[in-house]
């Protein structure tokens, strides 16, 4: 298959995932072909096989190096007091996704169209960014700065809570970025029963 005219892949590899990733979250994975992708790309279809085998394998990479990308961000001193630690996490947390709303609308509503394999590297990655947040909130119970019955429950409860900001916060709305995420930051402290 020929390139488009003017098509590089040091240009057109990044350009397919940027592509896919905004199709995929306007339209669902389920929902978009290899050929759309190709058009909005300027290759002709056969085209994207130079850069991805498959369609899973392009949402499992899209959802893995957003994974990675979080991972690698977080920042947590266990030194520091939990009440600060948790504090960091929530601002840390909404901003980080806040900067990325794409990648994070199909790294939470696009699970259930990975393989089972895939799905399982994704969750494992996902445990280990909740295990952060749940070491957090184990110190503060054990310092008794934290009233947290369960803190599996509660880490997931505040990730779901945090991620939400994403579904309706948007720049030059009512709130600033900065005045949310001293919001979020007090209702967290509330929910774990923080000083």
């Amino acid at each position: 298959m020929a390139r488009t005219a003017g098509s590089h892949s040091d240009i057109t590899g990044p350009r397919v995932r940027e592509v896919a990733q905004r199709l995929f979250a306007e339209g669902g994975y389920a929902a978009v072909s290899m050929r759309a992708i190709a058009a909005e790309v300027g290759v002709q279809a056969g085209a994207l096989y130079n850069y991805t085998p498959d369609k899973q394998t392009l949402l499992f990479d899209l959802m893995e190096s957003h994974l990675q990308d979080l991972l690698a961000a977080v920042e947590d001193d266990p030194k520091a007091p939990p009440s600060e630690r948790l504090d960091a996490f929530v601002s840390f947390h909404i901003r980080f996704h806040a900067a990325r709303p794409d990648a994070v609308f199909i790294a939470y509503m696009e699970l259930r169209n990975l393989s089972a394999e895939n799905f399982a590297r994704i969750e494992a990655l996902r445990r280990t960014y909740e295990d952060g947040l749940e070491q957090i909130l184990r110190a503060g119970v054990q310092s008794g700065a934290f009233r947290v019955t369960d803190t599996k429950i509660a880490t997931l409860a505040i990730i779901a809570m945090l991620t939400g900001v994403n579904t309706w916060f948007r720049e030059g709305g009512r709130l600033s970025l900065d005045q949310v995420t001293s919001q979020y930051g007090e209702m967290v402290r509330r929910a774990v029963g923080a000083a």
